[in-house]
């Protein structure tokens, strides 16, 4: 059996899709599993069974020696929530309880970090292990997956083959439920389609013009492309970024919207949230080395044909991969 935590979110759903495809019929969804409009993420999708995170720990201790291989990719990515205590127990605890039982019982292990580790990129975006206990992130979020990240570094005991992952804007279909955290080109088509224009954040930073505001975007089947890579060939452990190694600015992404619903672009600006301004990244671009060192040879999707096959394929469609 392979397990998927966060089965029914927007990277999960988009893996447990992809296993299904490569003839892996022999999934265990983790999740939540209390919001309805979620779970369709796992319509049409062939598992074995769901189970609870909050009953996981236990099933896997029981089941353990089924288990195949461990995708630890649920957490709280909420990057607007302050209650350090919830990153605590739902990314730090939790983590290192997934981690200490996938080391006990020797099943390899793949778990999601976050560019959000990096902060403002102080010291670059390089995934090298020498600088994780150097890095400074922006929120609690990126503070729990860094804090992993650390403590991961530090174990003398470990799965017998580990990696985690440092997502940079990942965006493709599924990801309708995440609210506020969607990604830009999911609210672009929603406010274009809604009102003929869009709204990005206006510069606070006199060394980046409005909509210049750089990120490192990478396509879903991107992602998951990877993940199988790291399930099938499981290079050296470690941390490893997942970007496209180019960065894009929010206006390319926006017109790429546009051009993507042939209409012409129609584009404003408004004020940052003040909540969010002095924890805003303005710019992230993953050196993508170790990735390509490891045996990763696939190019990544550019940003105007990712963007133009998740509007055409499912955005405009209300489609589900």
């Amino acid at each position: 059996m392979i397990v998927v935590t966060g089965a029914a979110g927007f990277i999960g759903s988009n893996l447990v899709g992809r296993l299904n495809a490569e003839g892996h019929p022999s999934i265990v969804a983790v999740d939540k599993f209390d919001r309805p409009e979620k779970n369709r993420n796992l319509e049409n999708k062939t598992f074995r069974e769901r189970i609870d995170r909050d009953v996981f720990m236990e099933w896997l201790e029981t089941h353990h020696h089924e288990v195949e291989f461990v995708f630890h990719i649920g957490a709280r990515t909420d990057t607007t929530e302050f209650d350090k205590s919830v990153f605590d127990r739902l990314n730090l605890g939790y983590t290192k309880a997934v981690w200490e039982t996938c080391a006990n019982h020797r099943i390899p292990l793949v778990y999601a970090s976050s560019a959000a580790t990096y902060g403002l990129g102080e010291l670059g975006y390089d995934d090298s292990h020498a600088i994780v206990s150097r890095l400074k992130p922006l929120n609690p979020y990126g503070e729990s997956k860094n804090d992993f990240d650390k403590w991961a570094l530090q174990q003398t005991v470990s799965p017998p083959f580990w990696a985690g992952i440092k997502f940079f804007n990942v965006y493709g279909p599924n990801e309708y439920h995440k609210g506020r955290m969607a990604s830009v080109i999911f609210h672009a088509h929603n406010q274009i389609r809604e009102t003929g224009k869009m709204k990005l954040f206006r510069s606070h930073r006199p060394e980046f013009k409005d909509g210049e505001q750089k990120r490192d975007f990478i396509y879903v089947k991107d992602v998951t492309d990877v993940l199988y890579f790291m399930f099938t060939k499981r290079p050296v452990s470690g941390l490893y970024n997942l970007g496209t190694g180019k960065a894009r600015t929010f206006l390319d992404l926006t017109k790429a919207t546009f051009r993507a619903m042939n209409l012409k672009p129609a584009i404003e600006f408004m004020d940052t949230p003040a909540d969010i301004r002095d924890k805003y990244q303005y710019f992230t671009e993953a050196r993508m080395d170790k990735l390509r060192r490891a045996g990763y040879g696939k190019p990544f999707h550019p940003l105007e044909q990712g963007v133009e096959e998740y509007v055409k394929q499912y955005l405009s469609e209300q489609g589900y991969f």
